[in-house]
């Protein structure tokens, strides 16, 4: 089983009006409705208006991959916190950090960059699979639609990427990197530009595979302590 933590920070998609008509019970709630369906997944949701912000010492060490959708509330997250997610993702655990999480605390701590990018109102966008060898492209079209979609555009302030998957098309002409991977310690990390609260793009079944997919791939599959300077100096085998 992958335990799978989904954390959203439950506000820009809760008291916007337009949100909830497409997100009545929230985000957290439509990504678990058909990730909990996969019966290699245990599925956990939490926003930041529980306890510890949702996301508590005992409940990071808990998941294999955290999801993580935020937007307007980025700065609410203690660095505290922040940090104890970054030490988790070094030590094994996958992370897919979704839209405008591109400005989270952990992303960007992972990333070292600023992560800016441009953007504006919602347009139609067209999704390229240019690495359909990748699993997390497994079972995914090589071009497919999202009707809405708010624009993201280059130039994305991150790091090179391990691997590009997806390339985002705007009708308005702008290009994007949608799916990007990295690896950090021993986490792997899927970063995926879709998602904004007011579009239901969390319904589209090829986004509903996209983020399946990932965290197959993201998901830890063994703990491995991270090194450290108390880490004693091991000669090679053989060597007396």
């Amino acid at each position: 089983m992958i335990n799978v933590l989904i954390w959203t920070e439950y506000y820009s998609d809760k008291d916007n009006e337009d949100a909830v008509k497409v997100y009545p019970n929230g985000i957290h709630s439509e990504l678990n409705a058909f990730l909990s369906k996969e019966n290699d997944f245990r599925v956990v949701t939490a926003t930041m208006h529980e306890p510890e912000f949702g996301l508590s010492k005992e409940r990071i060490a808990w998941a294999d991959v955290i999801l993580w959708w935020g937007h307007g509330a980025h700065d609410q997250v203690p660095d505290e916190i922040a940090d104890q997610v970054v030490d988790a993702i070094l030590k094994g655990c996958g992370f897919i950090p979704l839209h405008s999480s591109h400005n989270s605390k952990p992303f960007k701590k992972l990333m070292g960059t600023a992560c800016n990018l441009r953007w504006r109102a919602d347009d139609r966008e067209r999704i390229y699979t240019i690495a359909p060898h990748h699993q997390i492209a497994e079972g995914v079209p090589d071009v497919f639609d999202i009707p809405t979609e708010e624009m993201y555009g280059e130039r994305f302030d991150i790091p090179t990427p391990t691997e590009i998957i997806f390339l985002g098309w705007f009708a308005g002409g702008e290009l994007f990197r949608s799916g990007v991977t990295f690896e950090r310690g021993y986490g792997k990390i899927f970063y995926f530009q879709p998602g904004h609260e007011t579009c239901p793009t969390f319904k589209i079944p090829e986004v509903q595979q996209i983020i399946k997919n990932a965290v197959f791939w993201a998901a830890r599959r063994e703990h491995r302590p991270q090194l450290d300077s108390s880490t004693p100096n091991i000669p090679p085998e053989g060597m007396k």
